[in-house]
Formats: C-alpha cells, structure tokens, sequence
C-alpha cells in the first residue's frame, strides 16, 4: 500500500534508512573512541587533591607570565635609553687622504671628520711636510665650523653624506675630493 502511494517500492526506502542508520552508529563509536581519550586526558591532568595540580601549574604559568612582561618592560626602557645615547656617538665619518704639497708623493696627509645625527663633531686634519707632520682640529657645531676657512668645511658637507652608509662611498669621496681641490686651487 505504501509503495502504490509513493509510486515506487518500498524496499528502497528500508535500505536507505538502514544506511543512514549504519553511519550513525559509526559516528556514535568513533565519538565514544573520542570522549575516551578525553578522559584519559583530563583524568592526568587533574590527577591530585582536588585539582590542586591544575591550579598550582595556572599560577606557576601567570608568575611566568608576569616575569616575562617585566623583563619586556626592562628591555624596552634599555633600548629607548641606548638609542637616546646613540644619538650623541659619532655616526658620520669621513676620511680623505691626500698630498698636502705637490712635491710629497704617497697621499701621507689626511682629513678626518666626525660627525652626530645633528651634524655636531670635529674635523682633524694632519698634514705632512718633509720637516713633520702638523695636526690641526676644528669643532664643527650644526654642520659649520667658527673657522673662516668655509671651503674645507663645503667639501666636508660633499664628503660626510656619501660616505656615511656606503663602503664605496671612500673611493667616490677621494674621487669629489680631488675635484674640490682642483677647484679650490683654480680658484686661487
């Protein structure tokens, strides 16, 4: 009667019904396997006096966790307090050599110049002669020297940016350098 109802045979529906089933008994098994394991589980981790362990091992983990965040704290205070005294280290350097006199050959003088982030810093210049060597230092405030001789300090304004980041810059320094120079001395 069933199946002149629906218009097809009933049988069908049984074995539809009994797959369903079968794969809710499966389910139900691998779920209980799960819950089993659970226990195992929760039973090791809360073996003790009344789940004393777990709260002794929650108040160990927050002491840690408020160990590290002061240590954090400590940390970050350091680095504020290096990076405010980097900022008066000598970060900008440059050096030049050079033949103070043309008939001294080997490039035995030179300038060297340090500099802070805000251009503060000296410039120490040795030259060379056959009778000594001479060394003279200028303070440099804001990039600018209280010395009347500007040009030297111009070409240090050259030197010191090139020079600061970049190992080829030494080459490319020496290389404005001797063009400054040139410069300078046609100007004379």
């Amino acid at each position: 009667m069933i199946s002149q109802y629906l218009g097809f045979d009933s049988d069908y529906i049984i074995i539809g019904l009994s797959a369903v089933v079968l794969i809710l008994l499966i389910l139900i098994i691998v779920n209980i396997a799960q819950m089993r394991k659970l226990k195992k589980a929760y039973k090791v981790f809360m073996s003790g006096k009344n789940g004393k362990n777990l709260e002794d091992t929650l108040i160990k983990r927050l002491d840690q966790v408020d160990t590290l965040l002061e240590a954090n704290n400590e940390n970050e205070k350091t680095i504020k307090s290096l990076f405010e005294d980097m900022q008066l280290t000598y970060q900008k350097m440059g050096l030049i050599k050079y033949d103070a006199f043309n008939e001294m050959g080997g490039k035995l003088s030179f300038s060297l110049a340090m500099l802070d982030v805000r251009n503060n810093g000296f410039i120490i210049n040795a030259m060379h002669t056959r009778e000594g060597c001479y060394t003279y230092i200028k303070e440099i405030v804001d990039g600018n020297s209280s010395s009347r001789r500007s040009d030297e300090i111009s070409k240090w304004k050259l030197v010191i940016p090139l020079s600061c980041y970049r190992m080829r810059s030494r080459k490319l320094s020496t290389e404005l350098w001797e063009k400054q120079k040139t410069t300078n001395e046609d100007n004379v």
